[in-house]
């Protein structure tokens, strides 16, 4: 049996990241916006690709003994799971970036 390394991805982190990314906008919106949309550019690179090879190795073929035919439709599923989180977790974050006057409501 292969020995296989059980590090988990620190959810932690990421939403510690997303309840920062206010503090980009002290540095100019247009940098802001940059940052917000480099870090998500990574994110959905990275993260539907980096679970699908984690999942169809260690939890459907290791875990679950599915067959390699199998567990490349699952570990698909998987991505395209993720991919669909990385968006909203995406729109959430531009949603929230506007003005903190808009979002409070109308100043007279």
């Amino acid at each position: 049996m292969q020995n296989y390394d059980k590090t988990a991805f620190n959810w932690s982190n990421l939403f510690l990241y997303l309840s920062s990314l206010h503090s980009f906008r002290n540095d100019g919106s247009l940098v802001s916006v940059l940052k917000t949309l480099l870090f998500f550019t990574v994110l959905m690179i990275t993260l539907p690709i980096g679970l699908y090879f984690a999942s169809k190795s260690f939890l459907f073929e290791a875990s679950l003994g599915f067959s390699s035919n199998d567990s490349y439709f699952y570990a698909a599923i998987v991505a395209v799971l993720a991919v669909h989180v990385v968006l909203a977790l995406f729109v959430y974050v531009a949603w929230n970036e506007g003005s903190p006057q808009w979002r409070e409501g109308k100043q007279d």
